[in-house]
């Protein structure tokens, strides 16, 4: 009988680099469960999506290990290919929003037998313009600290590095204005932060999503915060992301939606799972329901 294929493709240099520690057992776990496994370590930036295009239809299941980064190349790479491999999920990085969505366990031999034993969850992944993300696109305040926070800070004080990196933005906060055509309806105004997600959480915060979140039912939750002009607007606007259920507020523009479709006077930078994802005008961000096919306990 033909053997099962697996590829294991690893980020070496993801969180403290701790797969180094584990790969022995992790490899032990998949040659177990009757698979021929391929362990490729990523080279450099972009490596993943590159490998992942190339060959995931020659696999039975594709397994990754690093942080939300590394994760998105891969989902990247399954949707070039318009691959339906089953994913498994090891996570080595630093915050690791998507992998707690999913409960993978922080534990990488425990992670490593859901990869190999776990049980399939359709998930929905987000189309933007050409590119792809799984958990997160956001632009504004913040969501530059994940790719541009030092990488050895990370390895010293891991999530309080985002942090310090984050609390340098607050004494120039940017703004652009937007027009949002969403749900049938244009929004517009001068925006500070925008987020398009399907998480239980962005950045380790999980009220900041809102409620009722389903990863698979096809909707994304959309979040805009308009420019605050004083102190006590950015008061007002912060208990309003830390409440358990958020208030209703004219500074804050949330919905549930499929598809979104954003045009700005000037470029805007974005992020796409805590890495850049270039600057752009227009914007058109589709959910792809149920399109990867993820392990799970």
């Amino acid at each position: 009988m033909e053997k099962k294929r697996l590829f294991f493709i690893y980020n070496p240099q993801a969180g403290k680099g701790l797969i180094r520690v584990h790969l022995a057992d992790i490899l032990d776990i998949f040659v177990k469960a009757g698979y021929e496994v391929t362990v490729y370590p990523t080279q450099d930036k972009g490596d993943a999506t590159r490998v992942i295009t190339a060959c995931a239809d020659e696999y039975d299941r594709i397994v990754c290990s690093g942080g939300d980064g590394t994760l998105d190349e891969v989902v990247t790479g399954m949707m070039l290919c318009d691959s339906l491999t089953p994913v498994g999920y090891i996570l080595a990085g630093t915050t690791n929003d998507f992998a707690q969505s999913l409960k993978i366990p922080a534990n990488m031999v425990e992670a490593a037998e859901i990869a190999a034993h776990g049980t399939y969850y359709p998930c929905d992944v987000g189309g933007f313009n050409d590119d792809a993300f799984i958990y997160v696109a956001a632009f504004g305040m913040f969501t530059s600290a994940s790719y541009q926070t030092n990488q050895k800070l990370k390895h010293i004080l891991g999530h309080a590095a985002y942090v310090i990196e984050g609390a340098k933005q607050l004494t120039d906060i940017p703004s652009y204005f937007l027009e949002i055509q969403v749900n049938g309806e244009m929004v517009r105004g001068e925006f500070a932060y925008g987020m398009i997600s399907n998480s239980l959480s962005v950045g380790g915060v999980k009220n900041l999503v809102g409620q009722d979140v389903e990863l698979n039912d096809g909707l994304f939750e959309v979040k805009f915060i308009r420019r605050p002009q004083n102190p006590l607007q950015i008061n007002e606007i912060m208990s309003n992301l830390l409440r358990p259920r958020a208030c209703d507020t004219p500074y804050i523009f949330s919905c549930k939606t499929d598809r979104i479709e954003i045009h700005g006077e000037i470029a805007v930078p974005w992020t796409l799972d805590g890495e850049f994802g270039g600057e752009h005008k227009d914007v058109r961000i589709v959910n792809h329901c149920r399109r990867i096919t993820f392990m799970v306990e």
